[in-house]
């Protein structure tokens, strides 16, 4: 029995031995080889906090800011680090420029999960901040933030927005998280990584109390965050001013481009909105009302409506029938009031008939470009009229319709060209010639952005070739911008078919044609019209136009919604924007005013108390500029 006793008390002691080394072992492995619980510990000290950086600006092409960033910030609370005395939470409402109750709501939110930092208010200015500093509200964490302004206050469709991301978006992109920013539509969505910048990371020490003591390890492991590159955009400002103030009231858009380089200087889309509307506390309500407003303000119609060019796309036609030989220049057609087939016509205005390639294009006669896309599809070479349609379709598709022209912006619409099997479907495989003739003067199934129409003019003013219209000229940092903004697109047509074509478009304005208020001395504008047929009420008014005829420095595309003629108000607009483009006034006020004070045709879709808002917007502009 006493050896039995004895043994089990070896026994016993071996085992406290050994217990007692392993936990000496882990004590040891612990304290001496390991930190993983002094990184522990050093997480109840030490916060990591994201530094935003400041988002780029965006210029315009002289240097004038169009977007600036303003300091601002975000207020957190964590409910865990609140003082258990309670605060002045009246003081603290005032001094956050919200209501006590809505406080309070916030305060309930981050009680359910008291060691989140829930976000109380955003948009918090510089002096709020210092005042919320200076209150020493314990539990209460600013984050730095800008926000965006706008000293022209132009371009709400052009150049965008920024808004606070959302899940899918935090999922897509690992830069994000909950509460970061980006931007949305236009340029700030467009240019979204280079105006962005990168964030930095700080870490700071903070007691068992929330308080903090200071930074750690004196700053060295903090990384800085990097500011978002400068943009400079190829836009006029006061260019675009003007242009915005003279599509006060007005439904349509506005693109004028350089030629020589395919700078947009004019990018306008009416109705339009205050940028500043999308900025602060009440960006929300903002939005919704213009969700709401049923001429769609955020829709930027420069580059996704798609509308019929009308008697514009006439060009494009003459060009054509020029390359594939069934028309010469000196070519004369009868005109008797239309062009009849069948049973049917396709009415024109009065004129001087027969008439020739120049003086067809000067008074937009309808027969004659009939007659010309008749022959053009109907060549026997091409063995049928479905064959004809589509080679009319390779020439339409290399003046950049019917197709995205690559531009800087997202959401570009590509137009619409029907194709021959758009026919089969359409008529059941039974079509001839008269079935598509609408589309000798860009009518039927025609559809155009106005982008491609200011594009089109651009190619008549460089004789046959143009560069991919962009928005952006330089990015800081940057030796040039993507490269495909630098490269020539030719059309299908030689350079040689061009010149009667703007022969026509210059006799047009400064002879005798549909174009004469455009008329400018000594700058020799060439000029097409277009009166667009709208079966859902008054036509549209269209205007193609570049200057000068030689060595040209802005050609300009205008569509206005049931504007009529398109000498009636397309012409003017495009007028006055290229006079203060190249003479760097305006000669003719009475112009402007009648601009101002023209009345589309909306019938019951027009809303009289809008137009008198946008009236009193326009004339507060105008007095801004004098």
């Amino acid at each position: 029995m006493y050896e039995q006793g004895n043994t089990r008390y070896k026994i016993l002691r071996i085992l406290v031995v050994a217990v007692g080394v392993v936990m000496l072992l882990r004590l040891f492995s612990m304290q001496i080889l390991s930190d993983e619980y002094d990184q522990k510990a050093m997480k109840n000290i030490v916060r990591t906090e994201i530094e935003y950086p400041m988002r780029g600006e965006v210029l315009d092409r002289r240097g004038e800011y169009l977007v600036k960033s303003r300091v601002c910030y975000d207020v957190m609370v964590i409910y865990k680090e609140l003082p258990k005395q309670g605060f002045d939470t009246l003081r603290l409402a005032t001094i956050l420029e919200i209501t006590p109750e809505a406080l309070a709501k916030k305060l309930e939110q981050a009680r359910r999960s008291p060691r989140a930092p829930i976000m109380v208010t955003n948009y918090l200015s510089q002096d709020n901040k210092l005042l919320l500093d200076e209150g020493s509200f314990t539990g209460f964490h600013t984050r730095f933030r800008t926000a965006r302004e706008y000293p022209r206050k132009i371009g709400g469709n052009l150049l965008g927005y920024v808004s606070e991301v959302n899940d899918r978006q935090v999922r897509m992109w690992e830069y994000y998280d909950i509460g970061d920013y980006i931007g949305v539509g236009g340029v700030e969505s467009a240019y979204e990584t280079e105006l962005r910048g990168e964030k930095g990371v700080r870490y700071r020490i903070y007691d068992s109390h929330g308080a903090l003591k200071g930074e750690y390890n004196d700053g060295v492991d903090d990384i800085l965050p990097v500011k978002g590159a400068q943009l400079t955009s190829t836009i006029d400002a006061r260019l675009q001013e003007f242009t915005e103030e003279l599509m006060v009231g007005k439904i349509g858009a506005v693109v004028a481009i350089e030629p020589s380089t395919g700078e947009i200087l004019v990018m306008v889309s009416s109705p339009t909105y205050n940028p500043d509307l999308m900025v602060g506390r009440q960006r929300n309500n903002n939005y919704a009302a213009m969700l709401h407003n049923q001429r769609q303000p955020q829709f930027n119609r420069a580059v996704k409506a798609k509308y019929p060019p009308g008697s514009t796309f006439k060009l494009v036609q003459g060009l054509i029938g020029l390359q594939e030989g069934v028309l010469r220049a000196s070519d004369r057609y009868p005109c008797s009031m239309g062009f009849s087939y069948g049973t049917r016509k396709m009415a024109c205005h009065a004129h001087s008939s027969p008439l020739n390639l120049q003086d067809a294009v000067a008074h937009s006669c309808n027969a004659y470009f009939c007659y010309v896309f008749r022959d053009l599809i109907t060549n026997p070479k091409y063995g049928s009229i479905k064959e004809g349609v589509r080679r009319w379709n390779e020439y339409v598709y290399s003046f950049g319709f019917g197709r995205r022209l690559g531009t800087d912006l997202y959401g570009e619409g590509p137009g619409y060209v029907p194709t021959p099997e758009y026919y089969d479907r359409a008529y059941n495989d039974r079509w001839n010639w008269g079935s598509v003739i609408s589309c000798a003067i860009g009518q039927g199934e025609m559809g155009c952005t106005p982008l491609q129409m200011a594009n089109l003019a651009a190619i008549v003013a460089n004789r046959g070739y143009y560069y991919i219209p962009h928005l952006i000229k330089h990015i800081e940092g940057r030796d040039s911008i993507d490269r495909r903004f630098y490269e020539r697109h030719y059309t299908l047509v030689d350079s040689i078919h061009f010149v009667p074509i703007v022969e026509g478009m210059w006799r047009s304005v400064n002879v005798a044609g549909t174009s004469g208020k455009a008329r400018l001395a000594g700058l020799d504008v060439c000029g097409k019209t277009g009166t667009a047929q709208n079966p859902n009420g008054a036509d549209h008014s269209t205007f193609l136009s570049f200057a000068p005829k030689n060595n040209p420095k802005i050609a300009i595309s205008v569509y206005i919604e049931h504007g009529g003629f398109g000498s009636e108000i397309a012409v003017p607009i495009a007028s006055l924007v290229e006079e203060l483009y190249l003479t760097d006034t305006i000669t003719r006020p009475e112009m402007v005013e009648k601009v101002l004070n023209f009345k589309p045709n909306y019938s019951r879709n027009y809303d009289e108390k809008q137009r008198k808002y946008d009236l009193k917007r326009a004339e507060e502009q105008r007095k801004k500029r004098k």
